[in-house]
């Protein structure tokens, strides 16, 4: 098949343009800036550059690649490990997951294209009742934190538009927090927060997480590029766990000393209340449906080999 994968040289699209091309297909990737355009060709794709904000350039790509398939990709995720800023720093993202996913649609009903497949977010967009590990039946939060409501609201978008569009079919892949070398939680600043003992343990710390590789994510994505499936999946690894657990045992990996617990009203002064909710109430996901779907198994099952893993190849 022809694929056009729209962020290809992001955190997914580096490891998912070479396993689309080693599978067999022609592989067009999107990139917003020129000089990463000799990158994507490295990879063995052909490149094409755009800015996804902007519906006549994508337009013109999409049109001009005539794929069969588009993945979606796109993000902006710097300074996304300030959980502190966060409706500021999913701002740029939250466009591309509204407005870009629309310049996406509207370019594919022109070009034909028959199928997208497009990313999401598995973890504490999920209602906080019940259980801590979500399916994808579970509803989503009806009354988020002010600071994540805009960020919700995008995702509710892109999810509906993708999953509803009536010219091709679509799927949504909701990925757990990423990990990897330079990735989600081994960001370079982040990492240095953990080290400072600037992370801590807010309240009971029963927030629970799902983590996923960022190559299983790449792996995931391959997959359900091939399949005939539609609708959405939660494409996290097989062991969810609440933050009270997962964050010591990171330090640990990290040779940083515990993290110190911080009580939840300065927590709540300090970080703001969605930080609080993230460590103490946040849901994770489970992953039957992707098995059992999609026939994708994550290659890193648990977040305890992949952080060990890669905290090992870390400097200091």
């Amino acid at each position: 098949m022809r694929i056009f994968v729209a962020g290809a040289t992001g955190a997914v699209g580096r490891g998912l343009v070479p396993l689309l091309v080693s599978n067999g297909h022609e592989v067009v990737g999107l990139t917003r800036t020129p000089e990463k355009a000799e990158a994507i060709r490295a990879l063995g794709a052909q490149a094409a550059v755009a800015d996804g904000l902007d519906a006549d350039s994508i337009r013109r790509a999409v049109v001009s690649a005539r794929p069969d398939i588009i993945v979606h990709e796109m993000t902006d995720l710097r300074g996304a490990s300030d959980l502190r800023a966060f409706d500021r720093s999913f701002a740029t993202s939250n466009r591309l997951r509204t407005e870009g996913v629309d310049h996406l649609l509207s370019a594919a009903r022109e070009a034909g294209v028959k199928r997208l497949v497009a990313q999401s977010f598995c973890g504490w967009p999920y209602a906080r009742t019940g259980g801590p590990v979500k399916s994808e039946e579970d509803p989503l939060d009806p009354d988020p934190p002010q600071e994540f409501r805009r960020t919700l609201d995008a995702i509710r978008y892109l999810e509906a538009a993708v999953v509803g569009a009536d010219h091709l079919a679509g799927i949504v892949l909701r990925y757990g927090a990423f990990y990897g070398e330079g990735t989600g939680v081994f960001d370079g600043s982040m990492v240095g927060e953990l080290r400072r003992r600037r992370v801590p343990l807010i309240g009971d710390a029963a927030g629970w997480w799902s983590f996923l590789h960022v190559d299983d994510a790449a792996r995931a994505t391959a997959i359900a590029v091939e399949r005939t499936c539609t609708g959405i999946y939660n494409i996290v690894d097989d062991d969810p766990a609440p933050v009270s657990t997962w964050l010591p045992a990171l330090a640990r990996m990290l040779n940083a000393k515990r993290p110190f617990r911080a009580p939840v009203w300065l927590a709540r002064l300090m970080a703001g209340d969605h930080v609080v909710t993230l460590m103490t109430q946040a849901r994770a996901g489970s992953n039957a449906k992707a098995r059992n779907q999609l026939g994708w198994r994550p290659v890193v099952s648990s977040w305890r080999e992949g952080f060990a893993d890669v905290a090992a190849r870390l400097p200091g």
